[in-house]
């Protein structure tokens, strides 16, 4: 790769992608500052003028991440309107879509050991893609008695966590952990099982 000049146009991003990969290849511990210079085809003493360390760097994609993210979660809760059951059912499925697409930025958001309150800005945007999932917990709850009704909080928690770990379990190719389903239908089935407990949709049969 052609080493280019401090000053050409997109360092930060030339950066950040180059980090996204090493992120994807070595995990967000497996590589050094120096490393995703190299890779940029950029000298370490350019990288240092934008951030101060790798964890620095790893924090800005987890922040990109988070945007594109509440992107594709608002799409998708958008794209369920008027129902509050498809919205709802559609966040879950962009949460899988998310982590088959944009790896590098899931590790960097949810394996990275990174707290979301490093930064504001961080802080915000993932409040930003949090707000959307209890946004469509909260329209599908208001169809259960209030006196059964779950805080749309736990409601959102209780779907982000399957959907997390159905990512983590078989959606990233984990050594030994191989399933007979597909993802998307060990979540599918999983939400389905939980709305049936809240009387949200009918038993089978």
């Amino acid at each position: 790769m052609p080493k280019r000049g401090y000053h050409h146009g997109n360092l930060r991003q030339a950066l950040i992608e180059a980090a996204l990969k090493l992120i994807e290849d070595k995990g967000p511990s497996g590589f050094t500052l120096s490393e995703a210079a190299k890779q940029a085809g950029v000298t370490p003493a350019a990288v240092y003028r934008h951030y101060e360390g790798r964890v620095d760097l790893i924090a800005e994609c987890a922040r990109q991440g988070y945007g594109i993210f509440a992107d594709l979660m608002e799409h998708a809760y958008q794209s369920g309107q008027p129902s509050a059951l498809a919205a709802f059912e559609a966040t879950g499925r962009a949460y899988l879509a998310f982590a088959r697409r944009f790896p590098g930025h899931y590790i960097a958001m949810f394996e990275s050991g990174i707290s979301i309150n490093r930064t504001p800005e961080l802080a915000d945007v993932a409040g930003r893609a949090n707000a959307v999932l209890e946004k469509a917990a909260g329209d599908l709850s208001q169809h259960i008695p209030e006196d059964k009704r779950p805080p749309a909080s736990m409601f959102s928690a209780h779907i982000w966590a399957m959907s997390h770990g159905v990512v983590e379990l078989f959606a990233r190719n984990s050594p030994g952990r191989a399933s007979p389903f597909p993802p998307e239908d060990l979540l599918e089935t999983g939400i389905g099982i939980y709305l049936r407990g809240l009387g949200l949709i009918k038993p089978d049969g």
